[in-house]
């Protein structure tokens, strides 16, 4: 076990390791890049859907069972089908990071949107403010922060997945797992799992960080007034 680890240790650090056309710095990229366009994706989808919901109070349901589809989603399967669907494409992997992330995005939303004191809508009503004004100006900004909450859990999740573009032949941090796996090379499939992970948490601590900075001053949405 010491020995792997120094050999990981090792395969983590070298500068050859990390230069080329196949080197940690381009996978890194590779990987960022997918999962920043399948969790934008996913946002401009879901959003609309969880704010809709959570405004007009219908599809409850669908929002709060959202949640549990989108853990039992087989991720390897889905792309596998698409894959024999659509032929050799990025669209496999983009449509299942897609799916992994709009249910988290939707259930969030609708929870920071049913989070609104019921109380502030009616008040914000009877100064005569329409309902895109209710919406926009009145129950957003008070379900901002859980909505955030949301992104950045799909954000996270996303990177974390998108180690199954090198499923289909394509780059990213995945492509260390799977070639490893291929040639029993076990340092490789570590370097690769520790750098997903070290990725994952370091965007999960900078969006956190960020959430905080931005609603440092701001009650939770059940509290809000």
């Amino acid at each position: 076990m010491i020995e792997l680890l120094q050999n990981l240790g090792r395969w983590l650090t070298s500068g050859a390791q990390w230069s080329g056309p196949d080197g940690i710095a381009t996978r890194l990229l590779e990987h960022l890049q997918y999962s920043a366009l399948a969790t934008l994706v996913a946002a401009l989808l879901a959003l609309p859907v969880g704010l809709l919901i959570g405004h007009t109070g219908r599809g409850a349901f669908l929002a709060i069972n959202l949640s549990g589809f989108g853990r039992a989603l087989p991720t390897v399967g889905l792309v596998t089908l698409v894959f024999l669907a659509s032929g050799l494409s990025m669209w496999p992997v983009y449509v299942s990071l897609v799916a992994l992330a709009v249910p988290v995005i939707v259930t969030n939303t609708y929870a920071g949107m049913a989070a609104v004191d019921p109380e502030v809508r009616d008040a914000a009503r009877g100064q005569g403010m329409r309902w895109h004004q209710v919406l926009f100006q009145v129950e957003l900004p008070l379900a901002l922060p859980l909505i955030m909450t949301g992104l950045r859990l799909a954000c996270t999740q996303v990177v974390a997945t998108a180690t199954i573009a090198a499923y289909v032949s394509f780059g990213g941090l995945g492509r260390y797992v799977f070639d490893g796996l291929a040639q029993r090379d076990l340092v490789q499939v570590l370097g690769g799992a520790v750098l997903v992970a070290i990725l994952a948490i370091a965007l999960d601590l900078a969006l956190a960080a960020v959430q905080r900075l931005l609603f440092r001053n701001r009650p939770a949405p059940s509290q809000a007034h």
